[in-house]
């Protein structure tokens, strides 16, 4: 397979080694630091919000590679990261909980995630839901105990944006539609942990091509208590995350 057939990613199917697990980070910054946590890795392609790199586990190989922010781009990177042979994708992220019974540096695995998104509904309609892997979950959770992460199971919500659809109010306008009023309550009385952008998309693509996915995020700020996260604790935050990603994807690329 040329570059031409993956030119988001500018990879080729030789450049994977075989892996058939990628974990997704949405930052090109973190891909780096998540592919050193493995026995060994090599840098792989940058282009565009696509930076990728290969971790050594053992005998297998596991792809790391940015998403960018939202579901259009991580759907493009799913795509040409299957068609490079990948079928299990394990997204890794910061989040913001809307529960109060969440503390800062605790990891959110999601079950499911309302899907309050525009890319997911070109995979399947809406009365599709957009789960996990079964596989993807029980690794997540396992992983989280097995590295001291208090890990909280459940449901998030996945906007399209960042301000009006996680009903932020700190903008230029200060303007939320009036359908979203209220949204963040309501989300929270029905028992959803956490907002964050990408889920959903990820969810429905794989589950309606059969392949396997997963997500863990990083509390970064609780927004029951206040809307800015604290500089200070987001070293940690990404440092939960990143532990319990890397051990499941060990996991599960061992088979």
């Amino acid at each position: 397979m040329g570059m031409a057939d993956v030119f988001h990613l500018a990879l080729e199917r030789g450049d994977l080694q075989d892996a058939a697990v990628a974990i997704l980070p949405g930052d090109p910054g973190r891909v780096g630091k998540i592919a050193e946590r493995f026995d060994g890795q090599t840098q792989l392609a940058a282009n565009r919000e696509y930076t990728s790199a290969l971790g050594h586990a053992g005998d297998a190989r596991v792809v790391v590679c940015s998403t960018g922010i939202g579901g259009p781009s991580t759907s493009i990177a799913v795509e040409e990261l299957a068609q490079l042979g990948v079928r299990t994708f394990l997204r890794v992220g910061t989040t913001g909980a809307i529960r109060s019974d969440i503390d800062i540096a605790d990891v959110i695995v999601t079950t499911g995630a309302v899907r309050l998104d525009g890319a997911s509904q070109h995979f399947a309609p809406l009365e599709y839901p957009a789960v996990a892997s079964h596989d993807c979950t029980t690794a997540l959770v396992a992983a989280a105990r097995n590295t001291g992460v208090t890990a909280h199971v459940g449901i998030t919500v996945s906007s399209d944006t960042f301000y009006p659809g996680q009903e932020r109010y700190d903008t230029v306008s200060g303007f939320v539609p009036r359908h979203l009023r209220g949204s963040r309550d309501e989300w929270a009385a029905l028992h959803v942990l956490n907002y964050e952008m990408e889920g959903a998309t990820l969810f429905t693509m794989c589950a309606a091509n059969g392949w396997r996915a997963g997500m863990v995020s990083g509390v970064l700020v609780n927004r029951t208590v206040q809307e800015i996260p604290d500089e200070a604790t987001h070293d940690q935050v990404e440092d939960a995350a990143v532990r319990v990603v890397v051990e499941a994807a060990r996991t599960l690329a061992a088979g």
